[in-house]
């Protein structure tokens, strides 16, 4: 069984936590997913900085572009991850970003490096699941998970091709818009994750919009899982020197927010 397999498996609700690698600075990164991993997140979502990231909102673009600027590359982050496995062996990492990274450094030696740092998931989002067979050739060699998101306009002859290559989770966008939108409607969210159990067994989490404890707790009673990125990522941005222990508070009040 997969660490990703094994986290829903295991736990009642999942809380998959973002941040960027690199920002506010590389350094930072490693300690910042020992405080999330710490403190009540299942599995870190790990964006790899990327100049042009088509679905992120302002807050996770500032980050982005803070990574960009201070170099973080692809390499840098399979690095980090490893770092994290000398400590963690227990929590999934998944990779959130954009092909072009990964096609420059190309799919085998991506998907080698990426296994032996202790990666288990990767989501690419500018890549759709009818593209991404020459890729997960070598993700599924190499026992990664392909994750891939599904849009509240995806219609169901494509939701049912999706779900067919998914594996670990689903990635349930909430709401039209990018990350960090405002509006969430839980009873929108509860009949779009109702549509996509007729087809899938695979967990589902929701992101986008989920901004609180309590929008967490709210959608995780619909959810297999809740996925937090803008509101870490903003806590990230404003908290100066006190940035792991906010980030560590703010972990476990998600966590303790969807337990039931």
């Amino acid at each position: 069984m997969t660490r990703i397999a094994n986290t829903f498996s295991q736990k009642n609700k999942v809380l998959i936590s973002y941040i960027c690698a690199g920002h506010p600075d590389i350094d930072s990164t490693l300690s910042l997913m020992n405080a999330l991993a710490n403190n009540g997140t299942d599995i870190i979502e790990l964006g790899v900085p990327f100049s042009d990231p088509m679905a992120d909102g302002p807050i996770i673009q500032r980050a982005t572009q803070c990574a960009v600027e201070n170099g973080v590359t692809l390499h840098d982050v399979l690095a980090i991850v490893a770092k994290f496995r000398q400590n963690n062996s227990n929590t999934p990492v998944v990779l959130m970003g954009y092909l072009n990274p990964i096609l420059r450094m190309g799919y085998e030696k991506f998907a080698q490096t990426a296994s032996e740092s202790g990666v288990d998931g990767v989501l690419t989002v500018d890549c759709p699941a009818e593209y991404i067979d020459s890729l997960a050739i070598y993700l599924k060699q190499y026992e990664i998970s392909p994750i891939f998101m599904i849009a509240p306009t995806t219609e169901t002859d494509r939701i049912q091709n999706i779900v067919k290559k998914a594996e670990g989770f689903i990635y349930c966008v909430s709401l039209k818009g990018v990350t960090g939108s405002a509006r969430l409607d839980t009873d929108e969210v509860a009949k779009r994750i109702s549509l996509l159990r007729q087809y899938t067994q695979v967990p589902i989490a929701v992101g986008f919009g989920i901004k609180t404890a309590e929008d967490a707790q709210r959608i995780a009673s619909v959810a297999d899982g809740i996925v937090v990125g803008s509101s870490f990522v903003q806590l990230i941005e404003q908290s100066g020197a006190n940035i792991l222990e906010k980030v560590a508070e703010f972990s476990g009040s998600l966590k303790n927010a969807i337990k039931s």
